[in-house]
Order: structure tokens, then sequence, then C-alpha cells
């Protein structure tokens, strides 16, 4: 398993990293928009398992929504923007607090409508973070990445609280909080070490200040974990352990992004107050 994630692994950054570094900006745009049209398909497949011709026009009518509101003005694609931001502030947290009390069948109708905000906002999300420029949309991605591993190496170390043990029972209040304290350092390299208005968090420090930009480092690194939690239990709800197998070795596009979804769309949105 370990050999099979590190080939998939290198696969991906092979793809990825000419297209960073020595393409036009559009091409991350038509690679993210590769990933996150697979994210739709997987969660269609999620919400409906046995309707493969379903999740193929989920996937298509994903695109569709983005293509359309790619053609508007920008305060189309800033409302979408907004509601999945809404969504996540004021309605994920009591679905999460529902644990595993909640019902696929009632709730399937909700969940299909949500991934055709979700995706496609999270899609103009990193789009707009690359206008800003290719640090400030990678130092932004980062932030999750960060906060993902020292959440894993503190809770493996000194985990003992449960954060979502119906959901994710692998997951600590210590590891939380190990997270959340590397994003604070990693924050703080990144004001430090590169220029500030290169990275979201050099430009809050400066345009609003030190305790301003710590809050905001502290609503990014918890809504990646409420990414997290969210795919965790609608991977729950519909009885599966991965999204799909198209990463081999590490599960579906859906187990990669999923801390994306909620913090690219709210990172968007706070840069676009400076």
């Amino acid at each position: 398993m370990l050999k099979t994630r590190v080939i998939t692994a290198l696969v991906l950054l092979a793809v990825l990293l000419p297209i960073l570094f020595l393409l036009p900006a559009a091409y991350i745009g038509a690679f993210f928009l590769v990933a996150l049209l697979a994210a739709a398909w997987e969660w269609s497949r999620l919400l409906a398992p046995g309707a493969a011709r379903a999740a193929y026009l989920y996937a298509l009518f994903c695109l569709v929504i983005i293509l359309l509101l790619g053609m508007q003005n920008v305060s189309w694609q800033f409302s979408l923007l907004l509601l999945a931001v809404i969504f996540w502030f004021f309605i994920a947290p009591f679905i999460l607090a529902k644990g595993m009390n909640l019902s696929m069948q009632k709730l399937r109708p909700f969940y299909v409508v949500l991934g055709l905000i979700l995706l496609p906002a999270t899609w103009f999300a990193l789009v707009f973070l690359r206008e800003l420029g290719l640090v400030f949309l990678l130092s932004s991605m980062a932030l999750v990445w960060v906060a993902d591993i020292g959440a894993y190496f503190v809770g493996k170390a000194f985990g003992r609280r449960k954060l979502a043990v119906q959901i994710s029972p692998g997951k600590s209040v210590e590891g939380a909080v190990g997270g959340l304290v590397l994003s604070y350092i990693y924050a703080l390299a990144c004001v430090f070490f590169l220029p500030f208005d290169s990275t979201l968090f050099g430009a809050w420090a400066i345009r609003f200040g030190w305790i301003p930009m710590f809050l905001m480092v502290t609503v990014l690194t918890a809504f990646s974990v409420f990414g997290d939690l969210f795919e965790s239990q609608l991977k729950r709800l519909a009885g599966v352990k991965d999204s799909s197998h198209l990463l081999p070795g590490h599960g579906g596009v859906l187990d990669r992004v999923d801390a994306l979804i909620p913090t690219m769309p709210i990172a968007a949105l706070l840069a676009g107050l400076i």
C-alpha cells in the first residue's frame, strides 16, 4: 500500500509541477477543473452508489454551472462563494453535531444541491487565489496540509480525547490543537520570510494587524477540520471507506480535497477584503 501511495503521489507531482511553474495560469485552472469534476463524480456516487450514469451527468451539470457562472460578471461568482461560506459557518456545524443520526435517504436531495454549490465555489476560489499570485495560492492551500500534518503527528503522540468519535474515530482534540499550533507557526513563517503582499497571512497582518491575522488562521484551520469531518460523515452515511479508487493508495479525489472545499472559498472571500 505504501509503495502504491508513493507511486501515485510521484505521478501527480510529475503532472502538477510543470503545470504550476512552466505553463500559463489557465492550465492550473484546467487541472483544478478536472479534479473537481472527478470529485463531483465521486460525490454523486456516494449519494447513489448504483446510479453510475447519474454520476457522469452530475459531473457534467457541475461543469455547466462553472461555465455559466464563468461567463457572468464577478458578482455571480462572489454570490456562489458567499453561499458556500454561509453553509460552512451556519449549517455544517449542526449537520456534524448530529454524528451518524442522519438519514441518507431523507437528506439525499439536500446533498445533491449542496454539491452543486460547494464544488463550483471551490473552483472559483482556487482560480481567484491564483489570480493574486502563484505563491498566494500555494501558501493558502499549504495551510490545510500543514494543519493536517500537525494534527496527525500530535494526535499520534498525544491523542487521548476523541474529536468526533462517531464520524472519524482517529481524530483527537489534541491532534486538532497540534494542527492549529503548527498553522500559527507556518503563518508566522510566511509573514517573516515572504513578501507581505504575496500571501494571505502577510497581507492580513499588514492590513489589519496580528490579532486579526491569527484569528483568520484559526478560522481557516478549524474549517479544514470541518471539511475533513464532513466528508467522513458523508462516506459513513454511504457505507464506504473511500470516495472512490481513482487515486491508487489514496482513495478518491474527494478524499484528498475535502479540507480545501471549505477553506478555499473562505480564503478567497478574506483575500477580497484586503
